[in-house]
């Protein structure tokens, strides 16, 4: 947040911003955006109004106005304004889905990463999931099947989701549960973004969880449930050849016997009896909660 009267120099806004210091220097030669505050002897310096101006350009470039547009929004910006109170609001979820996948394209991950947590700290886990990081993971897993290309702008994307919910998966002082709920990717799964958002939803909860990761084998869940008796036991599969019904028909027997909830495209063709499978992010914390007696 700046202070109102402070002044801050270019690399410090570039910083806030998330630019390199030569794209504020070009957008002041060439748009006029630039710092208004001069004392004789010193360099210039940015006013709380000019660098208002910046974020509203940064992010209207980001929904893909162009720059020339974007600058001259900006500079409609007038009177004494504070940086904080002063954010760009899109209009819709598909406005904030096409600027956080326009800035992918663009591997600008401080843009991502910075509406990501406003997002999360405006709407909590599971909104933000199911409204806009699913959406824009999605589109970018789209371009991937129809070109082959974009794996950079995927991992960028992945990476900078990971970073963010991570964040949010913070330690569960009190937890609702007295051991914790165990998540894995099973068999050959090497992606587990699920379980980082599942994480993350939980921890919202208060429900502690423990995650074996990617590429879980059976006998290292059977080990580990024999181990902590947990109260529920979230598996997940993209793939139908990774849902292996072992993985719940082998479990040891441990008292009470967890609840098995199954996540992922990968179980739609297995048989089970008994088993709880969710379809999204929502129908697998109700089950949890519902398996701890919440």
């Amino acid at each position: 947040m700046q202070n109102e009267g402070e002044l801050l120099t270019v690399a410090a806004v570039a910083r806030r911003l998330g630019v390199a210091p030569a794209t504020l220097r070009t957008w002041d030669r060439r748009y006029g955006l630039g710092p208004s505050t001069h004392d004789a002897g010193t360099h210039r310096r940015y006013d709380a109004l000019d660098v208002a101006k910046l974020m509203l350009m940064r992010r209207l470039i980001a929904t893909g106005v162009s720059p020339n547009e974007a600058a001259e929004t900006a500079k409609c910006l007038t009177g004494e304004i504070q940086v904080k109170s002063y954010e760009y609001e899109f209009e819709s979820r598909g406005d904030l889905v096409v600027a956080i996948f326009n800035a992918a394209q663009k591997f600008d991950s401080a843009f991502i990463e910075t509406e990501l947590r406003k997002e999360l700290e405006q709407n909590g886990i599971i909104k933000a999931w199911t409204e806009v990081i699913a959406p824009v993971l999605i589109l970018v897993g789209k371009i991937w099947e129809d070109t082959g290309r974009g794996v950079d702008v995927e991992h960028l994307l992945t990476d900078a989701v990971v970073k963010i919910l991570n964040e949010s998966s913070t330690i569960v002082s009190a937890p609702a549960n007295a051991r914790p709920v165990v998540l894995a990717a099973v068999g050959k799964e090497l992606h587990c973004l699920a379980l980082t958002a599942l994480t993350a939803a939980l921890a919202e909860r208060g429900i502690q969880t423990h995650s074996l990761g990617a590429f879980t084998p059976v006998e290292a869940l059977q080990e580990f449930v024999a181990r902590t008796a947990p109260p529920a036991i979230f598996l997940w599969a993209s793939l139908e050849e990774n849902a292996d019904p072992d993985f719940f028909r082998t479990l040891p027997s441990v008292r009470p016997m967890p609840r098995v909830i199954l996540g992922g495209p990968g179980w739609e063709q297995c048989e089970y009896t008994g088993i709880a499978r969710v379809e999204d992010l929502t129908q697998a914390c109700l089950e949890i909660e519902r398996a701890l007696g919440l």
